[in-house]
């Protein structure tokens, strides 16, 4: 079974940038795809972004961070990362790293993961 382990998150204040990782271990890195969840305060979880199995995995991005964030993956270290640039205040909350065989049919969805990581909390200041 996949375990994954967030980390990176922090206090940064507007228009700043952070990386997260998401440490992947107990099974095959490349036979996963992998999507990160973003638990914002006083609202629902929902998908960020994914990206798809394999060293040219496809990428998708929900359209409030679409240019901003970025995903991708290193096989050679196991590890996946969300790249956030141009950071708002909005995008508080809790960033989850999960992990399927796929990528789902929509980016935003929640529920469709079987792995989910503890999480890693991302707050920006205004």
């Amino acid at each position: 079974e996949v375990q994954l382990v967030e980390s990176g998150g922090g206090l940064v204040q507007a228009g700043g940038s952070l990386r997260l990782s998401c440490a992947v271990s107990g099974d095959t890195f490349d036979k996963y795809a992998f999507g990160w969840i973003r638990q914002a305060p006083g609202k629902d979880r929902e998908g960020i972004s994914c990206i798809d199995k394999g060293n040219d995995g496809r990428t998708f991005y929900v359209d409030s961070v679409k240019g901003r964030f970025t995903v991708f993956r290193d096989s050679a270290k196991n590890t996946v990362y969300l790249q956030m640039n141009n950071l708002e205040p909005e995008d508080t909350g809790v960033y989850v790293c999960a992990a399927d065989l796929a990528c789902p049919p929509y980016t935003g969805s929640v529920f469709y993961y079987d792995w989910l990581g503890q999480g890693t909390q991302v707050t920006v200041s205004s």
